[in-house]
């Protein structure tokens, strides 16, 4: 995770460079998770949700979803969620706390990256 300035692909919508904020690259750097509900908690926290916005480097050419396998390290449990429309803003809750491995997919991309969710 990281906390410097968002790359100038990831700016939209903020006033200045990001700073601060939260995010973790794909390891392809093709996309990026931007924490807004950090930590991320498993059960959600009651005061807030898991809000992720997820931006792809390149912009979005064809239509599609925002598919999602995570896989909980050292254990085989598994989720599948859906951000309608493509990477954009969401809420992902995941079934336990513990590191979880993400492989996303979308219209014109692939990549993965690790989240750590702990517990309220």
């Amino acid at each position: 995770m990281r906390t410097d300035a968002l790359p100038e692909w990831a700016r939209a919508g903020f006033s200045w460079d990001g700073s601060g904020t939260k995010h973790v690259y794909g390891a392809k750097g093709d996309i990026m998770a931007i924490l807004f509900g950090y930590p991320l908690t498993s059960p959600p926290a009651p005061d807030r949700g898991n809000k992720i916005l997820w931006v792809a480097r390149e912009p979005i050419e064809r239509g599609g979803d925002l598919e999602i396998r995570a896989a909980l390290a050292g254990t085989t449990v598994t989720a599948e969620r859906t951000v309608a429309g493509g990477p954009g803003p969401s809420i992902i809750d995941l079934p336990r706390p513990g590191c979880w491995h993400l492989t996303l997919t979308w219209a014109d991309g692939a990549d993965s990256l690790d989240l750590t969710y702990g517990v309220p």
